[in-house]
């Protein structure tokens, strides 16, 4: 894509407001989000009653789907022009007959152009891109190509979510690179760069085309893109920060069955996600974090997470990056019949087509032959250990409670995960010498019988990063309520052990083993 027609593109959105806010105030909130869900018909009642303006127009052609005559286009993009977008590759001419606008000929979009507004822990704030892709599954009136370039999906936006709020101290007379492996429409690394230097690779070139015309077309500098596959293009390198969203998509390896390159690695099973997550240690630097979304299996008789946990530690032994931390998060867990249905759905097949069952069954015998009983779709995040640290460790846990909205949930899964390592790391003797300071958002609820003073329940509730509720005695209960800083673990054991009378060391060990998975869960901070 040309950077003189982007720069022309971009000047046009400005000064149509082609931005999120304004779009809904265009159609309305209930417009906007059935348009948002792939129903249209709400946003155009509401378009047929407003007065032409540019950002209507670009609101019919890249949200709706409907098709415009070239002067009309043209008259939104006064600089570019309708021959320019046509250039640029975001329209084309279609003259079929549409169902939902009749049978006359006129320009139609080729690609997605987004207004899209994505929280960052590092901004503390939600940043507005405008994004160009291949079509979404709405618009896109049939199966997706073999090198489709997606959007920005919800995968996507979690990745972002979670990302730390900054990077790792570069090593002395290095500067702080961020990596973005498998950029796609380079979204993720437009969100890099707000921490620093960027290296973003693909192994497809379209994608890397359509990234760089993201970056042109939102001003965003200090990346430097690369084509391969995996760490091939940075081979030697070490970044401070590795965000990864890659086709993590487990896909039958059959003659005949489709194969995306936004999603499918072109390895068997959950292959990719474990070469990702083993070789990823060894471009890290001392303190360098690697966050990535993954897909993995679980075998009969076997257990997925601890697969993964598996993975970090083969990491550890094979390289030379040293000990590892690593924090495997499970946010969902579904049959391989739920898995099946719904990357058959993604690819644009619909229950009853001939090739929806198809790909079913490919699907089902390729789960079969490797006796999967379950798919865990979820986060890995891994730190190398600074030089001469302990032995490596892996968190892995099971959390499909809500993430905490806006953008906070990078900067406190973030802390997080530093508390659970830390604590992890103390001996007993040192977890008890630490000042632990309760989080503002963690209460307690009681479950009290009519009549009764004692409770027959308690559980420590929390809302953030991610909602938890863990069930608690009443040592416990006490010894969080009284974490404010102001003692530390110890006495306070010490002080419950003689009101509750119960032995000193019995309630020291409880209460160490019910710190360390507190501050695994956002609840408690050094």
């Amino acid at each position: 894509m040309e950077e003189r027609l982007i720069d022309l593109l971009r000047a046009d959105l400005d000064a149509a407001e082609y931005r999120t806010d304004a779009v809904e105030a265009l159609l309305g909130q209930a417009a906007d989000t059935a348009r948002a869900r792939g129903v249209f018909a709400p946003a155009r009642r509401v378009l047929a009653e407003r007065d032409p303006s540019p950002l209507a127009t670009l609101v019919r052609v890249f949200l709706i789907g409907e098709r415009v005559d070239a002067a009309t286009l043209g008259e939104a993009l006064p600089a570019l022009g309708a021959a320019g977008a046509i250039e640029l590759g975001l329209v084309s001419e279609d003259a079929a007959q549409d169902p939902a606008t009749g049978p006359e000929g006129g320009l139609r979009a080729a690609l997605s152009l987004n207004p899209v507004r994505i929280a960052d822990a590092c901004a503390g704030r939600e940043v507005e891109w405008r994004v160009i892709s291949d079509l979404d599954d709405q618009l896109r009136r049939g199966p997706a190509r073999p090198d489709h370039v997606m959007g920005v999906g919800g995968a996507t936006r979690s990745l972002i979510a979670q990302a730390p709020p900054g990077i790792a101290q570069a090593p002395p007379g290095e500067t702080a690179r961020c990596l973005d492996l498998g950029t796609g429409c380079g979204i993720v690394a437009m969100h890099l760069a707000l921490r620093g230097p960027v290296v973003a690779t693909d192994i497809s070139e379209r994608a890397l085309a359509l990234a760089r015309a993201n970056a042109r077309l939102n001003g965003v500098e200090g990346i430097e893109f690369r084509r391969g596959d995996l760490f091939a293009p940075v081979a030697g390198e070490r970044f401070e920060l590795i965000l990864s969203n890659p086709p993590f998509v487990i896909t039958p390896r059959e003659e005949g069955a489709p194969v995306y390159e936004y999603r499918d690695g072109g390895l068997a099973g959950d292959e990719l996600a474990a070469r990702v997550i083993r070789e990823a240690s060894a471009h890290l630097v001392p303190g360098g974090t690697l966050l990535c979304l993954a897909n993995w299996e679980t075998p009969w008789g076997g257990n997925g997470l601890e697969r993964v946990r598996g993975w970090v530690a083969e990491a550890a032994e094979a390289g030379e990056a040293g000990p590892l931390s690593g924090w495997v998060i499970e946010r969902d867990r579904v049959s391989p019949e739920q898995y099946a249905e719904t990357w058959a759905r993604d690819g644009g097949a619909r229950p009853g087509d001939p090739a929806f069952e198809a790909m079913l069954e490919a699907w089902l015998r390729d789960f079969a032959e490797r006796r999967v009983v379950a798919i865990g779709l979820g986060s890995v995040r891994v730190r190398r250990e600074p030089d001469g640290a302990a032995e490596t460790l892996v968190h892995a846990e099971q959390a499909m409670g809500a993430f905490v909205d806006g953008a906070l949930v990078g900067s406190l899964i973030d802390r997080a995960f530093a508390c659970g390592i830390a604590a992890e790391r103390m001996s007993d003797a040192e977890v008890l010498a630490e000042r632990w300071v309760r989080d503002a958002a963690v209460v307690e609820e009681r479950t009290h019988r009519p009549g009764e003073e004692d409770p027959t329940g308690i559980a420590l509730v929390t809302d953030r990063p991610i909602a938890r509720r863990v069930a608690a005695d009443t040592l416990l209960a006490a010894a969080i309520g009284a974490c404010d800083g102001e003692l530390a673990l110890g006495q306070i054991a010490d002080a419950l052990a003689t009101i509750l009378e119960v032995d000193a060391d019995a309630a020291s060990e409880a209460l160490v083993a019910g710190v360390r998975e507190l501050a695994w869960l956002g609840m408690l901070r050094r």
